[in-house]
């Protein structure tokens, strides 16, 4: 593609991502009082956030819906037309609903405002317009106006959207903050990612036990080599009795080769390995685990119990599966 075409494309590019920038901005700036309402209304409340919206604000409400579940706000996303046909009976007293339209006139969520008020639920917008329909008849509005979209032609949902969905992180965030929502939380909720396996498993949960790569300070450098191959970590464990006294991994025994030449095949495990290998604790969640290899800059640490003894390996690789 010639030069010309490529700069023109990049023009446009960080033209909308400016135009879109400079509309959080002054969002940002604008956040007031409705906004902390709105976060207190939630917090006060003992039912479920319903989240509403029709084509563009739709599928953003359902990714809002999404943020707010799994970070400690329980919530789902309800069609308005599907509302109007049965669905309202999904909505309880005790829900909160929150409605999004960026006209605050979207017909299919006007149409369940009624409902929404005779069936006593406090009702919070999101629109881009203060004076609209849908923000007059609610509780709270949250202002998401925008001065134009990034779309060249001004019609595309684009800036507007992102206001949208920025100004339900926000809400989001500011839930986590108020209920002393921990990582823990998270991964409680989220117990088949990789998050929440690091941070509810434990290092005896995948640690190797079996068949551990164990030597004494005695051993040679063919058996040390043999012992290193058989038990596939890449590291011994130097042990006299049940005393660890040091590691020696297969760096260590390549190194070692190139630095004694022909008198390597003399040399023994005591001669070469490190010792106060870092070691961790069974019980201990492998999120730490990681956090420890991560800041020592290495891919294995010991497991012992609490008299120091060895009770397994833990590798970086195990953690990542």
């Amino acid at each position: 593609m010639e030069q010309s075409k490529q700069n023109e494309i990049l023009t446009v590019a960080r033209e909308a991502i400016r135009t879109e920038a400079d509309a959080l901005e002054k969002m940002e700036r604008s956040l007031d009082e409705h906004f902390v309402e709105a976060i207190e209304m939630i917090l006060q409340s003992r039912g479920k956030l319903i989240i509403t919206g029709m084509g563009k604000s739709g599928l953003i409400g359902r990714k809002m819906a999404a943020t707010f579940a799994s970070t400690g706000t329980p919530s789902f996303y309800l069609h308005p037309g599907e509302a109007f046909h049965g669905d309202l009976g999904m909505i309880s007293k005790e829900d909160i609903v929150l409605a999004i339209s960026y006209s605050g006139e979207t017909d299919e969520v006007l149409k369940i405002v009624p409902f929404i008020h005779n069936n006593g639920n406090r009702l919070i917008s999101m629109t881009g317009n203060p004076a609209s329909t849908l923000a007059i008849h609610s509780d709270i509005h949250l202002d998401v106006s925008v001065d134009h979209e990034a779309c060249i032609l001004h019609l595309a949902p684009t800036t507007s959207t992102t206001a949208q969905i920025a100004m339900g992180d926000a809400m989001a965030v500011a839930l986590m903050k108020m209920r002393n929502f921990s990582s823990n939380d998270f991964a409680r909720l989220h117990p088949g990612g990789s998050l929440g396996r690091r941070l509810l498993a434990t290092v005896g949960d995948v640690m190797r036990s079996d068949n551990l790569p164990v030597v004494g300070p005695d051993c040679t450098a063919k058996d040390m080599i043999h012992t290193i191959s058989r038990c596939g970590l890449g590291l011994i464990v130097v042990c006299e009795g049940d005393r660890i006294e040091g590691i020696v991994t297969d760096g260590d025994i390549r190194r070692a080769m190139e630095r004694s030449g022909a008198d390597f095949i003399n040399l023994r495990a005591a001669d070469i390995l490190t010792r106060n290998p870092k070691r961790i604790h069974p019980e201990e969640k492998l999120i730490e685990a990681e956090k420890m290899m991560t800041r020592h800059k290495i891919t294995s640490l010991l497991v012992t119990d609490r008299d120091e003894r060895l009770a397994g390996v833990i590798q970086i690789y195990d953690i990542k599966l």
